[in-house]
């Protein structure tokens, strides 16, 4: 008989793993306290922005194998492997995540696991988290030791979702220490994931500690990486270099490559920023703070590159924002996404109409949740709308359209032609030669 999967939680992570497992061909039960989000999502309206990904809900909803709930009895009752994706988010006032979600989405379903399941963790997670939970499922599931605890982090893109769940490039698992019950939770898991299987996409078995830090610490490393290229930019604009020479040059060595190596506005999003701070507040309980010390100069970095970004938009302005009007290409944290959660853009945004800048935004997608965040900002439709009358530009989300703008067409809506390029996805030469004022970070 084939597996029946649930998926607890249908936030970004949730709705796209629910929506794909049901195209490969499983049932799916997908399940939120939010009755608005799942009767959205029951009726084939994605919550959020994510390229490619609403006709998967929609022909899993078709199909009749995707279904959604509020009822964890349902869930419980439906399905063989329950697969727990609730958000993990920094706790107010600190750097450590915040596992309520967890917490009770364990203590919901754990008393009504009457059979042999197993419960597969993909939320991230402090390394200790796993083993915690396996006891507690344990303790409170009638089922016993039948109800097993597997890890399995998430390595989603915003933006490649679809792509990365279906064809992942590689699929980690944490197994509990004893032996059977390892071995029956890695072959749930391979059935789970037989079509990624037989695309050769290994498959790698760890402890539950392991596959926790595994996700924390690409975050950690990614983020490092980003904010190196940006701490070269500082240099750069100091001896006059040009960060994007340097960054190219950089990529042709293997070891370093240029994925990651972009300089620009930096970070942000929902995982990021807040894994790295919970991975240093977890090494400093676990009594090895010292060893992440360094992430926290990376985060520093990243915010700084904000504040240089205000900086250099105020000096095209004169040396301020008072009776000026701003432009901001941008909202989300990064294209082909809505997400403005801890984005460079909108802090930027918020920064210059705190210090008395008549700020515009435009984002093609992430409107209407930055309205929602920043409701004293003002926004536009389009470009030109967004553009007209601006003493400045600044693209600080790069969208293709905006990389692709007539800097000529723009000429005739702004007031006058500067632009500050935050991610330095534009030509400068053609922006100068077109009579802009072009300036970017980490440029002459």
């Amino acid at each position: 008989m084939a597996l029946r999967l649930t998926v607890i939680g249908t936030g970004y992570l949730g709705a796209t793993h629910a929506a794909c497992m049901a195209d490969l061909g499983f049932e799916v039960l997908g399940l939120d306290v939010d009755q608005r989000k799942i009767a959205r999502l029951a009726a084939g309206d994605l919550p959020f922005y994510e390229p490619g990904l609403e006709p998967v809900l929609r022909r899993g909803l078709e199909s009749g194998r995707l279904r959604f709930t509020t009822s964890f009895e349902d869930v419980a009752e439906f399905g063989d492997v329950h697969f727990v994706c609730v958000g993990t988010p920094q706790k107010a006032g600190e750097y450590a995540a915040d596992l309520t979600y967890v917490d009770d989405a364990i203590d919901a379903l754990a008393p009504l696991l009457r059979r042999p399941s197993v419960v597969v963790g993909k939320s991230t997670v402090p390394v200790g988290t796993a083993a915690r939970l396996a006891r507690r499922l344990a303790r409170l599931s009638p089922a016993g030791g039948d109800a097993l605890l597997a890890w399995n982090p998430e390595f989603l893109r915003e933006g490649f979702a679809v792509q990365d769940t279906l064809h992942p490039d590689r699929i980690v698992v944490g197994l509990p220490t004893e032996q059977a019950a390892a071995d029956r939770a890695e072959k749930v898991l391979r059935e789970v994931y037989a079509v990624m299987l037989a695309d050769q996409t290994p498959f790698l078995c760890t402890d539950y500690a392991t596959s926790e830090l595994v996700k924390v610490s690409a975050n950690a490393f990614l983020a490092t990486k980003i904010s190196f290229i940006n701490a070269m930019a500082e240099v750069c604009e100091a001896a006059g270099a040009d960060v994007t020479k340097l960054s190219q040059a950089l990529s042709y060595d293997d070891r370093i490559g240029g994925k990651f190596l972009g300089p620009g506005l930096g970070f942000g999003g929902g995982c990021l920023p807040k894994d790295i701070r919970a991975f240093m507040a977890r090494a400093g309980e676990l009594g090895v703070d010292q060893a992440l010390t360094f992430l926290r100069e990376v985060d520093e970095i990243n915010i700084r590159r904000r504040i240089r970004m205000v900086d250099l938009a105020r000096h095209e302005l004169g040396g301020s924002f008072i009776g000026r009007t701003v432009a901001v290409l941008g909202a989300a944290f990064k294209p082909n996404s809505d997400d403005v959660r801890d984005s460079p853009a909108l802090d930027v945004a918020a920064s210059i109409r705190s210090q008395g800048g008549e700020v515009t935004v435009y984002d093609p997608q992430a409107n209407a949740n930055a309205r929602r965040a920043q409701p004293d900002l003002g926004y536009a439709d389009d470009t030109l709308t967004a553009v007209r009358d601006a003493h400045v530009v600044l693209l600080l989300t790069e969208w293709p359209e905006f990389r692709e703008m007539d800097p000529h067409a723009l000429a005739e809506s702004v007031a006058e032609r500067n632009i500050v390029d935050g991610r330095n996805a534009l030509d400068p030469e053609t922006w100068r030669t077109a009579g802009w004022n072009y300036r970017a970070l980490g440029r002459p």
